[in-house]
């Protein structure tokens, strides 16, 4: 679990923030997409193997992740190219607790 929420914390999180700078030239934010995509391709391969981070059940971790790559629409990145990763943000986003969350920020 703690390995999970390093990743995310220092490779997606980290990884996505730099874009959120108007100020950053498209040929930085180009690099930081590239290494983000890295990143994406490694969990595209363990969500290959199981339904959640950690295996077979949906733990902060997963949480922590739909929300981070929530923010990819804030950037016109296509999660398409990740199969898996689109089929888990499915998957999370149908839980009864996560849209009751959405709703209640979006209020």
């Amino acid at each position: 679990m703690q390995e999970c929420l390093n990743f995310i914390t220092s490779e997606i999180h980290a990884g996505l923030s730099p874009l959120f700078n108007a100020a950053i030239p498209d040929e930085v934010k180009a690099i930081f997409k590239d290494r983000l995509f890295k990143r994406l391709d490694q969990i595209e391969r363990a969500l290959d193997q199981h339904d959640y981070l950690t295996g077979t059940r949906f733990s902060v971790a997963d949480a922590y992740l739909f929300t981070v790559l929530r923010w990819t629409r804030f950037f016109s990145i296509d999660l398409g190219r990740w199969p898996s990763v689109v089929a888990y943000m499915k998957r999370i986003g149908e839980r009864s607790t996560v849209n009751a969350a959405l709703e209640a920020e979006a209020a």
